[in-house]
């Protein structure tokens, strides 16, 4: 399993809260949080555009 630094939860109103988090080679993750075990990874771009979309609204019916 990778060395993943997760940050602070981010929780949205009546849904999961979901942990981002980043390893020393720039790759992303995102786990539900408290199951940061079983984790989706992909490009660290690829990750910050979905959160910016569902911070803005635009994909929150994913989480």
């Amino acid at each position: 399993m990778p060395d993943v630094i997760w940050e602070e939860s981010f929780c949205g109103e009546g849904n999961s809260c979901y942990r981002i988090g980043t390893d020393d080679q720039g790759n992303s993750y995102i786990a539900v949080a408290g199951s940061e075990e079983r984790f989706l990874t992909d490009s660290r771009e690829s990750l910050q555009q979905m959160i910016r979309d569902i911070k803005a609204g635009k994909a929150d019916h994913l989480l």
